[in-house]
């Protein structure tokens, strides 16, 4: 019996085979650094158009699907910090009206509110989604792709002069009602 109470170092005869075990070279998608798959900006605002016309003003490439309680703005640019720049960006230029930024990856969901450019709380996605429109479960669950949509409109199609006018037309007509 050894009295040395510092283990033995292993040699490779002694680690059990690993036959058929190939570790990848990229290990970000185990720690959920990879990029979305998907990134919307949900909103009340009423109209396709509006949307697009802020998003332009706002510099957020989207593509903004039309839906029964708001629009959806789809992001062109998921990666890094584009998503949260994004959506300070658009809950700054419309405050007043929040929005939830909605992350797919893979299969898990993220969700969580903005308002006047700021994150707030981190929402359940299955509350969300409870009240939310078809077209969005379909949008996250990628049963349906933005250009299998009908009324969609991609911000980079609106000048910046465009999307003023969209927007100051809107303001009146809400301003009237």
């Amino acid at each position: 019996m050894s009295t040395d109470p510092t283990p033995a170092a292993a040699s490779d005869d002694d680690l059990p085979a690993l036959d058929g075990i190939e570790i990848p070279d990229d290990l970000s998608g185990l720690t959920g650094a990879s990029d979305p798959d998907l990134v919307a900006l949900v909103t009340q605002i009423a109209g396709a158009e509006p949307l697009a016309a802020a998003c332009s003003l706002a510099q957020v490439e989207a593509d903004v699907v039309p839906t029964d309680v708001g629009a959806v703005a789809v992001l062109r640019d998921r990666s890094g910090d584009a998503p949260a720049r994004a959506a300070a960006a658009l809950s700054t230029l419309v405050k007043g009206v929040p929005l939830i930024l909605v992350e797919r990856r893979g299969e898990q969901l993220a969700m969580v509110r903005w308002a006047d450019g700021a994150p707030g709380d981190v929402l359940a996605p299955g509350l969300v989604l409870g009240s939310a429109p078809e077209v969005l479960e379909d949008l996250i669950t990628g049963e349906r792709a933005v250009a299998d949509l009908d009324g969609v409109v991609a911000s980079s199609s609106l000048s910046r002069w465009k999307a003023m006018r969209l927007l100051t037309a809107a303001g009146r007509r809400a301003r009237k009602k």
